[in-house]
């Protein structure tokens, strides 16, 4: 097995500054033989049970082809990825946030695979995933799985309040919601600043975070669109006792639903694990259901997270490079994706490999709906001040929507433009 685990960006620094080595760790792996393919997979992405019976299929399909699958650190990669995209012996396929594509191919590193779009049926990916990874109407990344929200209930207390079926419809969530809300319940913990939770609402209302003119961004949380996903956020926030200043982060917000007075949060399903470890004595009492929408049958719009697949134009085997994304992203490794972590898989036809589990199959219902922060380069910029939060809490402690959400707005056009 050659699966290794690689040194974060400021250990490779490190050591480079002591050897004069190349800033990509792959050189060494690349030259030792022409069928030698280096595969950067993110740490914790995958098992490394699933990356052994990948390998071992793909090398007996492929037997002139040696996969050294190097296992990357998430702290320090944009860097470190973006210096192997420069030099001249990058890996050969690299697996990167969905949200990071355009940073990337913004370098000119990254290989344009357009022309393999059909063969690799993407028409039916999710859009969450697929839209981060096609830049100026070129498709640089390759989806490879999804996750997003979806609402994780106490049946218990859903019972206890004669709710029999999760809502459908928003309205309906927001009736259901207050009901719930009574004496020591909460009919939901939403924090505050859970900005991706509003970014689903946003889109839902037919708003954007910010939209594309020509060469030049605009903040748009000021449109009418915008304001009502936001007027919808602080109706459903205000049916709990959340923290109008903090995120799902502070405090952890499993925590807070584990001491078992809370109906509702939102979160990705594996969630509830952390819930049920919190408080064994919930397990099998957690019941899922996606973020409802405007009409009933059809769920809300959310912010899918994920990888794709992308290829350096400095890889010395794109043709091989090529066949390990297409076999990652087929539906045999899609399908055994789903069953291994629960993702939901990149297309929208292979939802059933996620049917007999209630909290994937609501992600996966969910993720047909999905979408992505705007697909720009300096979106991370914008993450980093991150001025939507602090419009949140400037509507939800009384500050005027619509001053707060041109403010908010002025800052994100500046930070994109800049």
């Amino acid at each position: 097995m050659k699966i290794r685990f690689i040194p974060t960006a400021a250990a490779l620094a490190a050591a480079c500054a002591l050897t004069a080595c190349n800033a990509s760790s792959s050189g060494s792996e690349q030259a030792s033989g022409p069928g030698t393919l280096t595969v950067w997979i993110m740490k914790d992405s995958v098992s490394d049970a699933y990356l052994q019976r990948f390998e071992k299929d793909f090398e007996r399909q492929h037997e002139d082809t040696v996969l050294d699958i190097q296992i990357q650190e998430w702290d320090g990669i944009g860097e470190k990825i973006t210096a192997a995209l420069a030099s001249k012996d990058s890996p050969d396929v690299i697996e990167v946030g969905n949200t990071q594509v355009a940073q990337y191919a913004q370098s000119g590193g990254v290989l344009d695979l357009s022309d393999k779009v059909e063969e690799l049926r993407g028409g039916d990916w999710l859009p969450g995933l697929a839209e981060p990874g096609k830049i100026d109407g070129k498709q640089y990344g390759v989806p490879w799985y999804a996750a997003n929200r979806v609402v994780i209930y106490n049946k218990d207390l859903f019972a206890k309040a004669g709710i029999t079926s999760p809502p459908t419809t928003r309205d309906e969530w927001l009736r259901i919601t207050g009901k719930l809300n009574r004496g020591k319940t909460q009919g939901i913990y939403l924090p505050g600043q859970n900005w991706y939770t509003l970014a689903g609402f946003v889109w839902e209302e037919g708003g954007e975070l910010a939209e594309k003119s020509g060469d030049q961004w605009k903040g748009s949380l000021d449109s009418p669109q915008a304001l009502r996903g936001m007027d919808f956020y602080q109706r459903l926030q205000a049916l709990g006792k959340g923290p109008k200043d903090s995120d799902e982060a502070k405090p952890p917000q499993a925590d807070v639903f584990a001491k078992g007075d809370v109906a509702q949060i939102i979160a990705v399903p594996g969630g509830a694990k952390i819930v049920e470890q919190a408080n064994p004595a919930l397990a099998g009492k957690l019941g899922f259901f996606p973020i409802p929408g405007g009409t009933a049958g059809t769920p809300g719009a959310t912010f899918t997270g994920g990888s794709d697949l992308i290829i350096p134009a400095a890889s010395a085997h794109q043709d091989a490079a090529y066949q390990v994304v297409k076999s990652l992203a087929g539906e045999k490794w899609q399908r055994d994706l789903a069953r291994t972590m629960s993702y939901v898989p990149n297309r929208t036809s292979l939802a059933d490999a996620l049917e007999d589990n209630e909290g994937t199959a609501a992600m996966a219902a969910a993720a047909a709906r999905g979408r992505a922060t705007p697909n720009s380069p300096q979106w991370a910029a914008v993450e980093a001040t991150n001025p939507i939060k602090e419009y949140m809490t400037a509507v939800l402690t009384g500050s005027d929507p619509k001053k707060a959400a041109k403010d908010a707005s002025d800052a994100i056009s500046k930070t994109l433009n800049s």
